[in-house]
């Protein structure tokens, strides 16, 4: 099985190591080149084009299935996740899966007069309860790959009237998502959706923006940008974009490129592409005798026990990750069945 990614990438490694950060595509680092010349000789007014975050903030909303007037882009999030936390009234209990990612988790612990409770992951939609007031999950877990039952966890939210926060940036850019399904959602740009670091995603259902405080409101969030650079906003922006953080330009005019690349080649040709990919390494590893995390259907795939191996693999040229103490493999548009059997051989020693 052959890339998806064509001439756009560029591995000089076997590299399965997307959940700590994806690459970067040929279009996107060219990009980020060309702002970082222009602005370092003057032939640029100003440090970016809005026109380039407006038209990354369109293709994600394309991506994850949602109207673009729900969707905020920022720089990381934990800061979305700290919006949604600032909302909540004191005493609100927080549901979230055990071991899920500090950025999804701490906003809540912080605030101290919040109750967030942990249970466990394959036990979540059941655990929801009439005081429940926010279900926050990863649809895929950054340690082991596991995906969240989320039809049992939309449907026991909608029954006990708790709100959903998605956690999409180990999932958005190879698993197929439908942001309308949840109140929130979050994603950081740069693993599966291939942009710089620096870009992350916010979405907001149009009912529950009227419960959002924008608290770092500036003038980046007003109507007329342009009419709100000086004093307090006088009118704050009718869509999502009132809770857009301070724009990073440089990385944004690579995520534009980023999400571009995404939409030609398809989430639909890239997620059985991945999976299959994800499904040989499994059956490989079992057939050296290592069982991994059972998540079937991920695009990652985790292995207890191995993690001492990794310098290993490192050293052949596979990048993989430790995480949680599993060995971590991640597969994306770029890796192909010859990355796969190149691991496992290194594996096998």
């Amino acid at each position: 099985m052959d890339t998806l990614g064509g001439a756009e990438f560029v591995p000089e490694t076997t590299y399965l190591n997307t959940s700590t950060c994806g690459l970067l595509p040929r279009r996107a680092v060219e990009a980020v080149r060309t702002l970082a010349a222009e602005n370092g000789t003057g032939q640029r007014d100003g440090a970016g084009s809005f026109d380039s975050v407006d038209a990354a903030r369109a293709s994600y909303a394309r991506l994850v299935h949602t109207p673009v007037e729900r969707v905020a882009v920022g720089n990381a999030v934990a800061v979305h996740v700290g919006l949604i936390a600032a909302s909540l009234p004191p005493g609100a209990e927080v549901l979230i899966a055990e071991g899920e990612f500090s950025s999804v988790v701490t906003p809540f612990a912080v605030r101290g007069d919040l109750k967030p409770r942990y249970v466990p992951l394959e036990s979540l939609a059941d655990e929801v309860r009439p005081g429940t007031a926010l279900v926050a999950v990863s649809a895929v877990q950054s340690g082991d790959g596991r995906m969240a039952d989320l039809p049992a966890v939309r449907a026991a939210a909608a029954t006990h009237g708790a709100r959903t926060l998605l956690d999409v940036t180990q999932a958005a850019g190879w698993l197929p998502v439908d942001a309308g399904a949840y109140d929130y959602t979050v994603a950081g740009g740069y693993k599966f959706l291939v942009s710089p670091r620096g870009t992350s995603f916010l979405t907001v259902t149009e009912e529950a923006q009227e419960h959002l405080v924008p608290i770092h409101a500036g003038w980046v969030s007003g109507e007329d940008i342009w009419a709100s650079t000086y004093g307090p906003v006088a009118r704050l922006a009718h869509s999502a974009r009132r809770f857009d953080e301070p724009t990073g330009f440089l990385a944004y005019h690579g995520a534009e490129q980023s999400l571009a690349v995404l939409e030609e080649i398809g989430v639909e040709r890239i997620h059985p592409h991945v999976t299959a990919l994800a499904g040989r390494f499994r059956a490989g590893l079992l057939s050296l005798g290592h069982e991994p995390v059972a998540a079937d259907g991920s695009a990652v795939v985790a292995v207890p026990g191995l993690g001492d191996l990794q310098p290993r693999l490192v050293e052949a040229g596979v990048k993989v990750a430790v995480r949680a103490g599993n060995l971590r493999a991640a597969f994306h548009l770029y890796n192909s069945t010859a990355d796969v059997d190149r691991a496992l051989d290194v594996l096998a020693g």
